[in-house]
């Protein structure tokens, strides 16, 4: 299941990225209207499927992923909770704070829980 998960969290990641290029989804710099994305933002969540769906060829280094991929977002959602949205090269509104605190607990559940691929 944990190589299942990183196809699906790669295909969803590379949708964000795509979709914050494409002005149906991206209008004034709120992807759907709700989370505030730039060019910068948009190539990370690209990089980060492409990366979930390269982990998803073993069980091991998707496993891996997940649990970098996690501490990673959690660590994302305070800073922009802690800096007011502000990280440097790309901003955050609340609505991806919340996101990636979701996503951030999502892979350490899905990281940490399972001892053996099935």
């Amino acid at each position: 299941m944990t190589r299942f998960f990183a196809v699906i969290f790669g295909i969803a990641f590379i949708f964000a990225g795509v979709a914050g290029f494409l002005p149906t989804f991206n209008q004034d710099g709120m992807l759907f209207g709700y989370f505030m994305v730039n060019s910068i933002h948009n190539v990370v969540h690209i990089a980060s499927g492409v990366i979930a769906i390269m982990t998803a060829t073993s069980y091991r280094y998707a496993r891996l992923y997940f649990q970098i991929f996690g501490v990673i977002y959690i660590i994302v959602a305070i800073a922009g909770f802690w800096n007011d949205g502000d990280l440097y090269l790309m901003h955050v509104n609340q609505a991806d704070n919340l996101l990636h605190i979701v996503i951030g607990v999502l892979a350490l559940l899905i990281g940490f829980s399972q001892r053996t691929d099935s």
